[in-house]
Formats: C-alpha cells, sequence, structure tokens
C-alpha cells in the first residue's frame, strides 16, 4: 500500500471544491429554449400574427408571431401547442407541425445567455383566432400574407418573410 502524505486527500477534495466554485450552475448559463408558430392557411394566403401591447416585456406595439418560452421538462412540440392555444385559442396537434426556422439569438429579454427559437409551420388547426392574453396583446388576427405589418419583431419577421418564400434556415441574430 502507498505512503501517502497526510494532507493529499485534502489537497485533492480542496481542488474538486474551488472548480465547482468556479463554474456557473448549468440553469444559469443555459440559453432560453422557445418556440414560433406560424400558422398558415394556404387557401386564402393568410398568417395569424399578434401584436404586442403597450404592457408587453418587449417590443411593444410590435407584430409578432405566436411565442413562448418552453417550461422545463416539455418537449418543444409541446411548447409550441401550448403557447399557441394559450395566446390565440387555436389548436393544433404536435405532430402536424413542421420546422420552418431556427433562430438563435445571443441575448434576448429574459434571455442573458441567449435563446434559440424553433419556429414552426402549421397548416392544421380548430378554431378561430382570438385575443386570449389582452394583457400582453392589443390584437390577434389573420393578416393577408402579402400585407405584413412593417412594424415587426426583427427575427420573427426574418423568420416568416424566409418561410414565405420557401427557404428554411438559422437565423443568428446579436453574434457579430
Amino acid at each position: 500500500m502507498p505512503n501517502n502524505p497526510p494532507d493529499e486527500g485534502n489537497t485533492v477534495a480542496q481542488q474538486n471544491d474551488d472548480r465547482s466554485q468556479a463554474r456557473k450552475p448549468a440553469l444559469e448559463s443555459m440559453i432560453l429554449l422557445v418556440a414560433a408558430v406560424i400558422v398558415h392557411d394556404k387557401a386564402t394566403n393568410r398568417v395569424v400574427l399578434l401584436q404586442r401591447s403597450e404592457n408587453a416585456k418587449f417590443a411593444q406595439g410590435m407584430w409578432d408571431l405566436p411565442v413562448g418560452k418552453s417550461e422545463p421538462g416539455e418537449p418543444i412540440t409541446e411548447t409550441a401547442v401550448r403557447e399557441l392555444y394559450e395566446e390565440t385559442g387555436l389548436t393544433v396537434k404536435p405532430e402536424s407541425l413542421k420546422v420552418a426556422h431556427i433562430i438563435h439569438g445571443a441575448w434576448g429579454v429574459e434571455a442573458p445567455n441567449g435563446f434559440l427559437t424553433v419556429v414552426f409551420a402549421a397548416h392544421e388547426w380548430t378554431g378561430e383566432p382570438e385575443n386570449r392574453e389582452p394583457r400582453k396583446h392589443s390584437q390577434v388576427r389573420w393578416v393577408d400574407a402579402n400585407a405584413i405589418p412593417d412594424a415587426f419583431v426583427d427575427t420573427a419577421a426574418s423568420a416568416l418573410q424566409q418561410y414565405l418564400r420557401g427557404s428554411s434556415q438559422v437565423s443568428l441574430d446579436g453574434w457579430r
């Protein structure tokens, strides 16, 4: 059996303690996971949009897609379904969602370490759009895809325009 100095075990334990204290807890260093949904009525070429209210946390008065944060342990498709229903009253099935775009932001509101937004397209839904969160949104309605308002959240506008042009890709925001 090797003859270890009596304090060697304490040195290793101290090094492990120092390393663990130097690391940020995982949740503090993680990016925020977000889902957005483009509800597209191809027959009439309309999309469901919402206009953020003056009380919104960001982008007051701007137009946006239905969008929201993922809950811990929630699959991103379930986030999309839940947020769409909570904001607009529309119901979609998770399996009918198609990935339309990915947005990777370097930072954002409530996301100092960045965010990843998975933008889905839905072509099948039930219900009619209604403003179910009037504190957050001034209106929710169908908008002609050829007449998207100019006052639109930049990242969502880019994702929507690329989807409508038939291109699917990743957008980087705030990295340069």
